[in-house]
């Protein structure tokens, strides 16, 4: 029967094609490791460096160049941690704790040649469990129950709703008001607005029309002075006639 292993795929995190690998002395005390306690100049083996996740497990695995057979590989559980840990004095060399198949571990150092290498396979590192990390929290939140309460939406027994559509009043629109009893009708277009009668103005006064052509200012001014000559004239009849010579009486010469 295959196990859960088995059936999950093998994803390249990082690869890089050239890696030193030194044999450690065993840790003497709890200080910190240094890289310069190492052969730096003679490592014991060198070969191509591969990071790959298989599920949430990343696996460092050191390969032949030519071949590519497995020479070692770390499983990796989590990071920082005890499988792969940097050393005090350089960020191009690490501790890295080996494991073979029948569970068997010893711990190594590898280092790089570049720092651009060195960090390309600590960020490998860093991002991979970084995804564990989310996983695990969507898993933990998708398992624990809902606590929050819940509104119920639903129609209770007996309960009704009422729609009314297509049944909205139309508002009365404000009518405008005159100032006045009643409504100014606007004059007809090119005509000119005729007086309005007047009994009294009839009955007491000559109104002389303005012919065709004439002008309409004289005939304005001719109605406005007509209530003084009107009375002049009713009340001295003579007076008309006396002054119907413009220019007096003059006496006949010697």
């Amino acid at each position: 029967m295959a196990t859960e292993g088995q059936f999950e795929y093998e994803s390249v995190l990082c690869v890089k094609p050239e890696v030193n690998v030194y044999r450690i002395p065993p840790r003497a005390s709890n200080r910190a490791i240094r890289a310069a306690d190492w052969k730096l100049d003679t490592p014991d083996w060198s070969g191509r460096m591969r990071v790959v996740a298989k599920g949430k497990v990343a696996y460092v695995k050191l390969e032949d160049k030519m071949s590519g057979e497995l020479f070692a590989q770390a499983p990796v559980d989590e990071y920082p941690g005890i499988t792969v840990e940097t050393v005090s004095d350089s960020s191009r060399y690490f501790v890295l704790r080996i494991q073979d198949d029948n569970g068997r571990s010893a711990f190594i150092g590898i280092g790089f040649g570049d720092r651009g290498d060195a960090f390309d396979f600590n960020v490998a590192l860093q991002d991979h469990f970084k995804w564990v990390k989310q996983e695990d929290e969507f898993s933990k939140q998708a398992q624990a129950p809902d606590s929050t309460p819940k509104l119920d939406l639903g129609f209770k027994e007996g309960q009704t709703i009422t729609l009314n559509i297509g049944q909205s009043k139309k508002k009365d629109r404000p009518r405008p008001q005159s100032s006045g009893g009643f409504g100014i009708l606007p004059p007809p277009p090119g005509g000119k607005l005729a007086p309005p009668p007047s009994s009294s103005r009839s009955n007491n006064h000559n109104v002389e029309q303005t012919p065709a052509g004439g002008n309409d200012t004289a005939g304005c001014l001719l109605d406005l002075d007509s209530s003084n000559s009107n009375s002049v004239t009713s009340s001295n009849p003579l007076a008309v006639t006396t002054s119907s010579d413009l220019w007096g009486h003059f006496d006949p010469p010697n």
